[in-house]
């Protein structure tokens, strides 16, 4: 289990109800992917997180965070 944790689902709906399935076909992955990097169960290369923030139209820092400690 990683400690990055994210906003994704919360943003997804900021953006007009946006679906897994619309995150993952904008971001090049299956809704499976979105689903576990929701539930915190896979964490995203760097090159997907950012594709992920690009579409949810937010910075990285609002969109995953890392506790420190």
């Amino acid at each position: 289990m990683t400690r990055i944790t994210n906003s994704i689902r919360t943003l997804r709906f900021a953006q007009g109800e946006m679906t897994q399935a619309d995150l993952a076909d904008q971001v090049g992955v299956s809704r499976q992917t979105i689903i576990a990097i929701e539930q915190g169960k896979y964490s995203p290369t760097l090159e997907m997180a950012f594709q992920i923030a690009r579409a949810l139209k937010t910075p990285l820092e609002d969109v995953f965070q890392f506790p420190q400690g």
